[in-house]
Order: C-alpha cells, then sequence, then structure tokens
C-alpha cells in the first residue's frame, strides 16, 4: 500500500526542486563508487529512488547502461530536464520499486538504492522491494542501500543526550527533541529501545514523511535470505564498520554493500 502522504511530499515543487540542485555523493557513496569504478564500465545500472539526479551524474556516465527509476513524476521529471543534453530520456522512468515488472529477471550487475529511499514505505511493503530487488538483479551482481539506523534515533529521542554547557545550543536540541516526541507520541524511549524497526516522523523536510528505522543486525538478517558478503559503511566517514563495531553504532543512516544470491 503506497504511503500517500510520503508520496504527495516528493510530488510537491519545492521537494523536488531541493533534489534536482544536489550534486554531492556522501562519504560511503563516494567509497563505494571508488570500489566499483573499474567494473562500472562493464555494469548494466539501476539507480532505484534516483531523486532529481544527484548519484546519476557520478554514476551515468561510468556505467555501460544506466537506468534511473522513482515513484515521483516530479522527479523522473526534473532528472530528464537536468540530463536533456547528455542522457536519453527514456533511461528515467516512473516505477514503483515494489513493483518492477517492467525489467526482466536477472536484468542489472549494480543496483543502487541511495538517500534511504527504501525508507519510506512500511515493513511488509519493504521485504517485497527486497525480492524485487533480488529478482532483476543478476546473480552475484551488487546492491547498494542506504537505511536509517535506529540506535541513532534512539539518542534523539534521549532528552539527556541533549544536555551541554552551551545553553543556547541545549535550547535548540531540546527544541528538536520535543518537536520528534509531539510527532511520534506513540513512541517512547523504552520502546524504541525493544524494537527492531520503527516508523517515525523524523526531522527532515518539517516531519512530513513516515520514516522507517532498523537496527543494524536486523537489518543483515533481513538481508541474509536474498544477499550475501554484505559490508556496512558510516555514511558520514565513509569507513566501512566491523560486525563489534554495529551493536553500538549511533550512526544516523548506514550504507550497505551486498552480492545478490
Amino acid at each position: 500500500m503506497v504511503n500517500f502522504q510520503n508520496l504527495k511530499t516528493y510530488e510537491s515543487s519545492g521537494i523536488v526542486q531541493h533534489y534536482a540542485q544536489l550534486q554531492q555523493l556522501q562519504p560511503a557513496e563516494a567509497a563505494i563508487l571508488t570500489q566499483l569504478k573499474d567494473q562500472l564500465p562493464t555494469m548494466t545500472m539501476l539507480d532505484m529512488g534516483v531523486g532529481g539526479g544527484r548519484t546519476t551524474q557520478h554514476f551515468a556516465k561510468l556505467a555501460a547502461d544506466y537506468r534511473g527509476i522513482d515513484y515521483s513524476s516530479g522527479m523522473i521529471s526534473a532528472c530528464q530536464k537536468r540530463f536533456a543534453s547528455s542522457i536519453d530520456p527514456n533511461s528515467f522512468t516512473v516505477c514503483d520499486a515494489r513493483d518492477m515488472s517492467c525489467f526482466a529477471d536477472n536484468t542489472f550487475d549494480f543496483i543502487l538504492f541511495s538517500f534511504n529511499g527504501i525508507d519510506y514505505i512500511e515493513h511488509c511493503d519493504r521485504i517485497q522491494v527486497l525480492q524485487e530487488i533480488q529478482r532483476v538483479g543478476k546473480p552475484g551482481g551488487y546492491f547498494c542501500f542506504s537505511t536509517h539506523n535506529l540506535q541513532g534515533m534512539e539518542q534523539v529521542f534521549n532528552w539527556r543526550s541533549h544536555l551541554s554547557y552551551n545553553p543556547i545550543n541545549t535550547y535548540i536540541e531540546l527544541v528538536i527533541w520535543s518537536l520528534h516526541r509531539v510527532f511520534n507520541r506513540s513512541y517512547s524511549l523504552q520502546q524504541l529501545q525493544s524494537s527492531a524497526h520503527a516508523m517515525i516522523r523524523d526531522e527532515p523536510h518539517n516531519f512530513r514523511l513516515r520514516t522507517y528505522h532498523i537496527r543494524p543486525q536486523e537489518q543483515l538478517i533481513q538481508l541474509a535470505s536474498g544477499f550475501k558478503n554484505i559490508k556496512v559503511y558510516s555514511w558520514n566517514q565513509g569507513i566501512e564498520l566491523s560486525p563489534k563495531d554495529l551493536s553500538s553504532n549511533t550512526d544516523m543512516w548506514l550504507y550497505y554493500l551486498c552480492n545478490i544470491q
């Protein structure tokens, strides 16, 4: 079932314009691009949740064949306009990640779902998306995505973590904490601490989006049935995290790179 509030947000002109202006890769994305750079010229790539084309400008020129999809028609139009002189407009398609029947089985060598795009659907749909990715990806191909870290959100919900010796910073932090509590009355800190995943309204886009947050250990379990050789990266440092780091990691989101079974 489509979360129409999330889709409406991503169709709004102001949000589309915002994403159409973004250009930089995140550190984890840059690290993964470096790792795959020599292989990309032989790869067919699917860029899921392509948004306004932030990743397009970095990956499309390297991949042998590039396709970008998004469920927001406004985002796809923005991509077609942004890259009108360099990329075939038909390379960008309106497509829901839960049903990628427009693509045959075993089509793509590399699938990227960046900027936490997988987090704006409900839990049951997330499992369906992972199954679709496994279907359209080639066995042994790569899948890379980012997702919100529930352990990072625990810090946001804990008012004590917002205290500092700077009264102005403390005031700002507590205001943000209060807003999170107002928009998420059904969750307490204790509930989050005992949950494997949760749908939370968080700060980006003025709390308009319901966003999936998941513990790293739970994310590994979700991937286990269809993916292998799973690596986890810190989004803001671009470094690979060891298994022992995951249980204590509080990055707001993490990147995962794995092979399709």
